[in-house]
């Protein structure tokens, strides 16, 4: 299409008008952000990037979903990655194949995200609220599968409500508690299966199973104290169907999930899914409580040395809590709060950040000629899952090479 002189407001238009005002508004935005287009990409070098940039290394975030779903395949549970942790439909792609038929979603923005991406089995996790219903329908009736949660009996009588008036029956999962003390049911509680008792009596609702997530294993400090984490998880979910059993209730899905007890867990006997997220970046704090080694993370922050500052031994770098956010770490193993790890530098450490700066000291003297002003390093954030929801692109990168650029979604 031949460009033309852009719309003036008052001016009729025709639809040659309107295209062209579509592209011209396109490429001007498009102009001012920097996006650059594939071959653009594909040419660049790390270091021609503007800082701070979020990097995933290709190489190690297929070897981190890799080892994930042999790890399933090999324990004999499904897996069903949450993809909350990078929120593009690229790596979910990595994530999903014949050993890991669906995915999880935090938000309901994800799952129509998701859903319009060619995803068609969506587990929202997170307890459903009534203000939410028209949204779930709306998945329900465009998924194959679309899995709501309930730990409430008020929550399960407005989803009955909703469901009989609006002509809809939702796929229900029921939040277990299973340690954590965040959200689900008591499992002990007779209560919980008179809650179930409702769901399955319901014409609008079907009792799909039981859900859980052992956050607290991220209190733990070892592999040893993750093993037995992932074993409370396991044996109250297994318990707790067994007793449904018993009931006369079938369970067709026991799902658990956290990435340090997937990586951990010494089996899952009785579990018929797993839904880590984490694992595909890891980062310092998986590193920390033993889920992976710091090497493996595959997701850093690049970030550039401002400037030096040797009468306090310091470094200033341009990635502050706008970059890294202010997740303090595993605070609970090392109370000297960093906000970050130095890649290939274990002797410095990111000890304050604020808006936009990031200072960094060492209990040795700077070697401040190894890090001159302009010079990049990247940094291992505390929390991938946070950190990567910070930045609008991630840099796919290979060695020393941007060989992709991913969009994450973002909103709620």
């Amino acid at each position: 299409m031949e460009l033309k002189k852009p719309w003036i407001p008052g001016q009729a238009r025709n639809d040659d008008t309107q295209a062209f005002v579509v592209l011209y508004w396109q490429r001007r935005h498009e102009s001012r952000n920097g996006n650059r287009n594939r071959k653009e990409i594909a040419s660049m070098k790390i270091a021609e990037l503007k800082t701070p940039a979020f990097l995933v290394d290709l190489p190690k975030l297929k070897t981190n979903i890799r080892r994930m779903q042999e790890r399933a395949v090999k324990q004999g549970v499904r897996l069903r990655p949450h993809v909350k942790t990078h929120k593009t439909a690229e790596i979910a792609r990595l994530q999903v194949s014949d050993k890991a038929s669906g995915i999880t979603v935090s938000t309901l923005a994800e799952a129509h995200f998701f859903q319009k991406a060619g995803f068609d089995d969506i587990t929202y996790a997170f307890p459903i609220t009534p203000n939410k219903l028209d949204e779930a329908a709306d998945l329900t009736r465009r998924l194959a599968h679309f899995h709501i949660l309930i730990d409430q009996l008020a929550t399960a009588r407005a989803v009955e409500t909703y469901g009989r008036d609006n002509h809809v029956c939702f796929s229900v999962l029921l939040k277990v508690d299973c340690g954590y003390h965040r959200a689900g049911v008591d499992p002990a509680s007779p209560e919980s299966i008179q809650l179930v008792d409702e769901i399955q009596s319901s014409r609008h609702m079907r009792f799909s199973g039981i859900l859980t997530h052992a956050g607290h294993s991220y209190r733990c400090r070892n592999r040893k104290e993750v093993m037995a984490v992932a074993r409370q998880e396991r044996d109250v979910m297994v318990a707790f169907a067994a007793r449904l059993k018993q009931s006369g209730i079938g369970c067709e899905t026991v799902s658990v999930g956290s990435t340090p007890t997937a990586v951990h867990a010494p089996g899952w006997r009785g579990v018929t899914e797993i839904r880590p997220g984490n694992y595909a970046f890891f980062d310092k704090f998986q590193a920390d409580i033993g889920s992976c080694r710091l090497g493996e993370a595959a997701a850093t922050v690049l970030t550039t040395v401002a400037a030096h500052y040797p009468q306090h031994n310091q470094l200033l770098i341009d990635a502050g809590a706008l970059a890294l956010s202010k997740d303090p770490g595993a605070v609970h193993i090392d109370d000297r709060v960093v906000y970050g790890a130095v890649r290939g530098h274990p002797g410095l450490r990111l000890f304050s950040i604020s808006q936009e700066h990031g200072l960094i000291n060492s209990e040795a003297p700077i070697a401040f000629n190894d890090f001159p002003v302009g010079s990049l390093m990247q940094i291992i954030p505390n929390h991938s899952c946070l950190t990567a929801a910070l930045f609008d692109r991630y840099h796919v990168v290979e060695e020393n090479r941007v060989i992709n650029e991913w969009r994450p979604m973002r909103g709620w």
